[in-house]
């Protein structure tokens, strides 16, 4: 059954009063004394090591519009997934090799196929991401290394809220909310969403009895829970992106350089003319295709 979103539009004209009137509070518990005082106190942002490495090298870039990518395709099959409407195709796996298991191997609808096909490329990308993370120190920029971490946080989403932005140097060091928002994001949301979509997934062990103790509703509402997260994430990270500097934050985040040229913006505007390139080519009857290489298509 689908939903009927009709209703709902009514929301539209209240969402950006409730923006409104939490930015006013924001600005108004900024101007108390004791909490300008915190503030002053704790700005947002804790010093890093002093062997952390600065700037974004361009492995991280390439990581970054892999991830953006693989991550439109998840989303675009989730969202699949959960339509009513009947499959094009169905596909069922080769049982040989490195994906055998006990008993004939289940047939899964076309989108659940690419769904895990595209999980799969966007878990190598991540283990390469998180390799190359810890072998150049880059680590040291997303991990929370002093507890001073949580005022500091604390005290950038009061100044995010109010619309004060607090300084800001990403090249050289995130602010203390960034910090911790990259590492759940890193090292909490994305192995909670591999670990449950294990358990969801074809590959996953049906005949041990233990296996099967492992319930599947829990885990399915974990699994679309950590999907809403990083919806919420990239809508905040993109939003701030554009609030906060957009030819220097892309130029960081696309063309690896401090600078406030255009070259970020152009690699980023290609960037996304590939991802649209690529979804347009994704039609079921090129996934088709794609998955006869791995199994059977009815």
């Amino acid at each position: 059954m689908s939903i009927d979103w009709r209703w709902r539009l009514w929301l539209l004209p209240v969402v950006p009063i409730v923006i409104l009137f939490i930015a006013m509070l924001a600005n108004d518990l900024l101007g108390v004394p004791a909490v300008a005082e915190f503030v002053k106190q704790y700005p947002g942002t804790v010093p890093l090591p002093p062997d952390a490495p600065h700037g974004f090298p361009v492995w991280l870039n390439a990581a970054h519009f892999l991830n953006i990518l693989f991550m439109a395709l998840i989303a675009r099959t989730a969202l699949s997934i959960r339509s009513k409407q009947r499959p094009p195709h169905f596909f069922t796996r080769r049982n040989s090799g490195l994906v055998r298991t006990a008993g004939a191997p289940r047939r899964v609808s076309i989108h659940v196929w690419l769904h895990l096909a595209v999980d799969c490329l966007w878990v190598i990308n991540g283990v390469v991401f998180i390799v190359l993370l810890f072998a150049t120190g880059q680590w040291m920029r997303i991990v929370p290394t002093s507890w001073d971490i949580f005022p500091n946080a604390l005290s950038a989403g009061l100044q995010y809220l109010g619309f004060v932005w607090p300084a800001d140097n990403a090249w050289v060091n995130y602010n203390s909310l960034q910090v911790l928002a990259y590492f759940v994001t890193v090292f909490v949301a994305a192995p909670l969403a591999i670990l449950t979509g294990i358990r969801l997934s074809n590959a996953w062990p049906q005949r041990e009895r233990w296996i099967r103790g492992v319930p599947e509703k829990p885990i399915r509402w974990i699994h679309n829970a950590t999907l809403v997260y990083f919806i919420v994430f990239v809508t905040i990270h993109v939003f701030l992106v554009l609030a906060t500097g957009l030819l220097h934050n892309l130029n960081m985040m696309f063309a690896a350089n401090d600078g406030t040229n255009w070259v970020g913006l152009v690699v980023c505007v290609l960037g996304l003319d590939v991802i649209m390139a690529i979804w347009m080519v994704l039609r079921p009857k090129t996934v088709a295709g794609l998955a006869r290489l791995f199994g059977t298509v009815q």
